[in-house]
């Protein structure tokens, strides 16, 4: 399906030395962030209390973050936790207190400004745990990583499993940079996201090298150059289709999906938007810089069917 198509190829490999450079100024830069300011892990990741508390009525979070502000504390998160009358608070460790008498401080202010006010729950995520997760998430990332460039390798070629897997793995160090950058809340939804978005933006990845090789095919005479910027303006149309419904959804979830879900919808939202730059634009160029050729993708054609067969170009 197509909202429109556009009769002249756009030369996107024209300017592709500009690309790649305004992608390794920006890949650097989220490098940077890292570096120097880190990322900002949640509780998940950190170890902390967490405390489920549910009311009689629907939750007003204004006045139970006023409550919880009188306590001093130096961070935390209060979000609503599956209906609207429960609130799931996260608090981080403290030095000197215990998970239980923090809990017990925390449901006092409660309490007071609200008798309603009920603990359902006292969860404590020790830094051990924490560490495992965080861990495990990386280990998870790599993996993703090498199954992405396995599956690139043998349905297109090897550049092409190298270039998308470049291209994604610089989509998600960019959405790490902002996280970084800002010291937004680095949690496991987060995490989650960035996990999607890996998955996502082979998707794309996937249309424009399938799109290269058919091209290959049909434009034998045409240079390398002319059949990339054929196939990435070919898929235009497909390219906002696609992104662009998801990027509605995901924003709807980012502006009206409440606190819990808005660092998860966040992420998700960097990472399409750079997920359709990194495709088309990172891809792609580093494809060509690597000499991918019409050899390299499609098998020579035989005449006849003897031994003596001659192999056309």
């Amino acid at each position: 399906m197509e909202f429109f198509r556009i009769s002249r190829d756009i030369p996107f490999m024209r300017h592709a030395l500009a690309f790649n450079v305004i992608s390794i100024v920006t890949f650097v830069l989220a490098v940077v962030f890292l570096a120097v300011r880190g990322l900002n892990l949640g509780v998940d990741f950190r170890g902390g209390t967490v405390i489920e508390v549910t009311y009689s009525h629907p939750v007003d979070f204004s006045r139970l973050r006023a409550a919880l502000d009188t306590l001093k504390l130096s961070e935390y998160s209060a979000q609503s936790f599956g209906r609207s009358d429960t609130a799931l608070i996260r608090l981080p460790l403290a030095e000197g207190t215990s998970s239980a008498a923090l809990s017990e401080r925390v449901m006092g202010v409660l309490k007071a400004d609200d008798p309603s006010a009920t603990q359902q729950r006292v969860e404590f995520v020790g830094p051990q745990v924490g560490r495992e997760l965080y861990e495990n998430g990386a280990l998870a990332l790599l993996l993703v990583s090498l199954g992405i460039m396995g599956y690139l390798a043998m349905r297109f070629e090897w550049r092409f499993a190298v270039a998308a897997i470049v291209a994604n793995l610089h989509d998600v160090v960019i959405i790490l940079g902002f996280f970084a950058l800002f010291q937004w809340e680095f949690s496991l939804p987060v995490l989650a996201a960035v996990l999607a978005v890996l998955g996502y933006s082979v998707n794309e990845s996937v249309v424009i090298a399938d799109r290269i090789r058919e091209n290959f095919r049909k434009m034998r005479k045409a240079s390398v150059t002319h059949v990339i910027d054929n196939a990435i303006t070919s898929t235009i149309s497909r390219t906002m289709i696609t992104h662009g419904s998801t990027l509605l959804m995901v924003l709807s979830i980012l502006f009206f999906g409440g606190e819990a879900l808005h660092y998860f919808a966040l992420a998700l939202t960097i990472g399409i938007c750079f997920g359709i730059y990194s495709s088309v634009l990172v891809m792609a160029p580093l494809v060509m810089w690597m000499g991918v050729s019409r050899e390299d993708l499609v098998k020579p054609e035989r005449k006849g069917g003897g031994a003596g067969d001659k192999i056309l170009p």
